[in-house]
C-alpha cells in the first residue's frame, strides 16, 4: 500500500517464505513531515472513506469519531483549516495506528480522562513497536535496508535512495507554525525518539555483530592458513631428510 507507506506509515505483515512464520513490520516517519504530506494529498482529493476503523469487533459512530468536512473530500483545504479540525486522524496518527485502541474503549473518548488515554496510547504503540520484528525510518533508508537485510537474512538488487526533496519538504512553514503541528501530534514526536534511538541501538548491535563475525572468519582463517604452512613446513623436513639418507647411502657404495 504505497499511500500508507508515505503518509500514515506502514503496519504490514511480512512471509520470509510461503508457509513459514509472519512477522509485523512498519516504517515510521519524521512526525512533521508526515502531517504535511498527509494534508498536501487531502489537499489533492484524497480521503480515507474506505477506512472503517473496525475497533472491538464495530467501527465507531459519527459522534464518536465526526467528519471534518461535509463534502465528498476536503480538497483544496488550507493547512491552517486542517490543523483546525479537532477530530482529524491526522494527528497523532502513527501512535493510534500502532497502539491497542482497545485498551481505551476505542473511539470513545468518555471512558478515561484524556491524559490517561494518551498514556495508554503511547505505552501501547512503544511497546507494540519494540516487538516488532523489524521496523524502519523513512529518514534513514540505508540503515533501513541494512537492518532489513541482516534481521531477514535477504538481500534487496539495489540499494535503498534516500530522497530528501518530497513534497512535504517543499512546504514552507514558519516556525510557529511547526510548533502548532508538534504539539498535535504530540504523542507521535514522543513515539518518534523513542523509535529512533532504538532503531538507533540496533543497527550499532547489528553492526558490531557484523564486525564480530568478520574478526572470527579472519581468525579462523589466519587458523587454517598457519595448519597449512606447518604442514608444508614439516613435509618439506621430511623431504630433505629422505633425500640426505639416500645420499649417504649411495656415498657409501
Amino acid at each position: 500500500c504505497a499511500l500508507c507507506w508515505r503518509h500514515t506509515g506502514l503496519n504490514a505483515l511480512f512471509s520470509s517464505l510461503p508457509g513459514r512464520n509472519f512477522y509485523y513490520i512498519t516504517i515510521l516517519r519524521d512526525p512533521v513531515s508526515r502531517y504535511l504530506s498527509e494534508w498536501r494529498h487531502v489537499q489533492r482529493g484524497a480521503t480515507w472513506k474506505a477506512s472503517l476503523h473496525v475497533c472491538d469487533g464495530r467501527s465507531p459512530t459519527t459522534e464518536e469519531l465526526p467528519s471534518c468536512y461535509t463534502g465528498d473530500d476536503w480538497s483544496g483545504c488550507s493547512l491552517q483549516e486542517f490543523m483546525d479540525c479537532p477530530y482529524n486522524l491526522a494527528n497523532n496518527r502513527q501512535v493510534r495506528m500502532l497502539s491497542d485502541l482497545s485498551l481505551v474503549g476505542c473511539y470513545n473518548l468518555s471512558v478515561m480522562p484524556e491524559e490517561q488515554r494518551n498514556k495508554v496510547l503511547l505505552d501501547s504503540a512503544k511497546e507494540n513497536l519494540k516487538r516488532m520484528a523489524f521496523f524502519g525510518l523513512t529518514e534513514f533508508q540505508r540503515k533501513t535496508q541494512y537492518l532489513f537485510e541482516k534481521t531477514f537474512n535477504m538481500n534487496f538488487i539495489s540499494p535503498f535512495t534516500q530522497y530528501n526533496s518530497t513534497r512535504a519538504s517543499s512546504v514552507e512553514i514558519d516556525k510557529q507554525t511547526q510548533q502548532r503541528i508538534e504539539a498535535l501530534n504530540f504523542l507521535d514526536m514522543e513515539l518518534y525518539d523513542y523509535a529512533k534511538d532504538l532503531f538507533l541501538q540496533r543497527y550499532q548491535y547489528m553492526r558490531q555483530k557484523e564486525h564480530q563475525e568478520a574478526r572470527r572468519k579472519r581468525q579462523e582463517q589466519r587458523k587454517i592458513l598457519r595448519a597449512k604452512q606447518a604442514h608444508l613446513r614439516e613435509q618439506g623436513e621430511n623431504s630433505s631428510s629422505t633425500d640426505y639418507t639416500g645420499n649417504v647411502e649411495r656415498w657409501r657404495r
